[in-house]
């Protein structure tokens, strides 16, 4: 087997006269987290039914765990989990309901329902029907359904998304263990903090295009800059800020100054967010 649990090889699909996703290539290691990051319309989702066999490129090749998606997709999606942004469960079962039916559709004959339940922090409300849950409840439950087949590649569509803190931080958990398990994460995502928490590797889509692909560290080297922000008291009263680049050479002989004619009050290094450079390359934001 490969080492790359996703490759994609100049992946194209088009609706009409829209192209969604526009002849991308990337791949993903076994084992990595990869944020496959985008405003809505960008070509996200698309992408993700392409690499699950839910659509059937139009050109170039998809290739998971060594086989062709678009030739072998029972295979594929027999080792992989999804877990889309929009819920679709049984609401009048039960979430063990749930878990059983959708363990009796991979083959699967034994897991521990309890133990599934426990990681998404469902613990005790197994028994009640879906319809009762909240909407963090339910997104829970879609991930522990996603997982009961003890996936290889794990696909997650804005898993996050309008939770709760403390719901949202319950998936977080759980795809960091997922990921020490050994299985590939593929996030899709327009959260670019969330990505840069949990991600290995960040994939910037815009327009059907991949416009930037590497780690997040070293994307705020390459767009983003450095800088030093100081609050001081001003001559009224107030406070004034003031910024300094860092990495600059004239940045000692700043600093000097700054602590040694004014007088500061806070002061605190910051770097370029994903966000931020998300906007620099495209000139456009998330929403």
């Amino acid at each position: 087997m490969t080492d790359e649990a996703i490759i994609a090889d100049n992946l194209t699909y088009f609706y009409g006269q829209l192209t969604a996703v526009d002849h991308i290539s990337f791949s993903v290691a076994e084992g990595e987290i990869l944020g496959f990051l985008g405003p809505n319309g960008a070509g996200k989702t698309t992408t993700v039914k392409l690499l699950t066999g839910q659509l059937v490129p139009k050109g170039g090749q998809a290739t998971l765990l060594g086989l062709d998606v678009a030739r072998r997709p029972k295979e594929i999606q027999a080792q992989i989990g999804v877990c889309f942004e929009i819920a679709n469960l049984y609401e009048q079962m039960s979430g063990v309901e749930n878990l059983k039916l959708f363990a009796r559709l991979f083959g699967v004959k034994e897991f521990d329902v309890a133990a599934l339940l426990a990681r998404v922090g469902l613990e005790g409300r197994g028994k009640d029907r879906v319809e009762t849950y909240s909407k963090g409840m339910k997104q829970r439950l879609m991930v522990g359904r996603a997982l009961v087949n003890r996936p290889k590649i794990l696909f997650l569509d804005e898993p996050t998304k309008g939770l709760d803190p403390a719901s949202a931080q319950a998936i977080r958990n759980v795809i960091l263990e997922e990921r020490a398990r050994g299985a590939t994460i593929f996030l899709t995502t327009h959260d670019m903090l969330e990505a840069d928490k949990l991600s290995d590797r960040v994939a910037f889509i815009d327009q059907g295009k991949i416009v930037a692909l590497d780690t997040p560290h070293r994307l705020k080297q390459q767009y983003g800059k450095r800088l030093l922000k100081a609050e001081i008291a001003g001559a009224d009263g107030g406070l004034e800020t003031r910024e300094i680049v860092l990495d600059s050479p004239d940045t000692p002989a700043l600093m000097e100054t700054l602590f040694s004619q004014e007088n500061v009050i806070t002061v605190h290094s910051e770097e370029a967010s994903l966000e931020d450079i998300f906007i620099q390359i495209t000139g456009r934001g998330l929403i």
